[in-house]
């Protein structure tokens, strides 16, 4: 248990389960609406276990569609402007995450997620300077299975 002067968690197992816990509203930002694709399939997962999914995907926003039942936004800001987003989940290239962070940051998340193979350390440094939890190169459907599944 953390101690309660110091909220931050003291192993990573328990600051995943804390944005697991807390964040309820994910914008998923990459969300492809085709179902074989790894951001589908994690997004259909997380909401299928009470996740309110926000799919974040300029192209299929600009089409006015939804994916996963739920209209899709072109940007961080839009979608913000419309809901409450608490975590941000990124399925996009290493290279795409610092701007994404900076919405991240200026919409009030709380965290930001990098799938697997997803990693930006001076974005994530930024992101945690802000008090964003962030975790790197990780999959939450693989560690909401195995923590909380």
């Amino acid at each position: 248990m953390p101690d309660q002067a110091d909220s931050r968690p003291n192993t990573i197992d328990e600051q995943l389960l804390r944005i697991l816990k807390h964040c309820r509203t994910v914008a998923v930002v990459g969300l492809s609406d085709k179902p074989h694709r790894a951001s589908y399939e994690v997004s259909s997962y997380m909401q299928a276990h009470g996740y309110r999914i926000i799919p974040v995907n300029p192209n299929i926003a600009a089409a006015g569609g939804e994916v996963l039942g739920e209209k899709a936004y072109a940007t961080l800001s839009d979608a913000a402007r419309h809901e409450k987003i608490e975590l941000v989940d990124c399925f996009r290239n290493s290279q795409d995450i610092p701007p994404i962070v900076d919405e991240a940051i200026a919409i009030g998340a709380q965290a930001v997620w990098m799938q697997l193979g997803v990693a930006h350390a001076a974005a994530a440094a930024k992101a945690e300077a802000a008090g964003l939890s962030v975790v790197q190169d990780r999959c939450i459907k693989i560690d909401h299975r195995r923590l909380l599944g």
